[in-house]
């Protein structure tokens, strides 16, 4: 079976493609591709695999724009952080997933259900990308413009754009305001990800950042980004090699 990876974080493709091939010998990586514009060129220049697993927030674009380039035929397993609910519209139409982080156990079961459903999965492949891009396109227009924060005994509610970022600090998240205010998060960085739009950036491990937040960016040695914002922080913000290119791109509103 040969599979072609899409995914910008070359450190998680590679996690993936030695996953796969734990669980099957018999796979072939045909291709490690980064961004969509890669993907395009590939597949304009190569035959396709029999499969594709792809993120879907690239960092020039959703994976889903290949498809208005090209005409795929092929099946497509999404690896993503978007929450369960998020992907019923997917699962309608025949795409199979797997949340990030993902599992031997998970990737697994979405190649044995590719095996199973692949002669249902290898139709109209381009309009299950465009009803899936239509669920992305609608979570996002959807999304709250304000979160409940509790403090003392009274729930608040936040605009988003007066957030700054959110961080990890010793296993607690804290919100930060522009006006230097915080308050204690009962949710995870990834649960807040998934529902804070995209405004907010996951920079790395510890911060979750607003777009309207950041002062500037600056490269940093090896290959890194150093973000600083308006308002100070008690640890330097430091972009990984991986994911420079991606907060490159969405901070040009790509």
């Amino acid at each position: 079976m040969k599979i072609v990876i899409i995914e910008d974080e070359l450190i998680v493709a590679e996690d993936l493609a030695t996953s796969l091939k734990e669980i099957n010998p018999s796979i072939e990586i045909s291709a490690i591709l980064g961004s969509v514009k890669e993907a395009v060129d590939y597949f304009n220049n190569n035959s396709e695999p029999d499969l594709i697993f792809s993120d879907i927030q690239l960092g020039d674009g959703l994976c889903f724009e290949i498809a208005k380039t090209i005409t795929p035929t092929v099946p497509v397993i999404f690896c993503t952080a978007f929450d369960e609910y998020a992907l019923d519209a997917f699962k309608a139409n025949g795409i199979e997933y797997i949340l990030k982080p993902f599992s031997k156990r998970s990737l697994a079961d979405a190649l044995l259900k590719f095996e199973n459903m692949q002669k249902f999965m290898a139709g109209s492949i381009t309009q299950r990308y465009e009803d899936a891009l239509a669920a992305i396109t609608a979570i996002n227009k959807n999304a709250s413009t304000t979160i409940m924060v509790r403090y003392r005994e009274r729930l608040l509610p936040i605009a988003l754009d007066k957030i700054a970022f959110f961080c990890m600090e010793n296993d607690v998240v804290y919100l930060y305001t522009h006006l230097g205010k915080s308050y204690a998060m009962s949710e995870s960085l990834e649960e807040l990800e998934n529902k804070m739009g995209q405004n907010f950036f996951r920079v790395n491990r510890q911060y979750l950042v607003n777009r309207n937040a950041i002062l500037e960016a600056t490269d940093y040695f090896p290959r890194k980004l150093k973000i600083n914002l308006v308002i100070s922080t008690e640890k330097e913000i430091i972009v990984s090699r991986e994911k420079k290119s991606k907060i490159l791109a969405w901070l040009e509103g790509n």
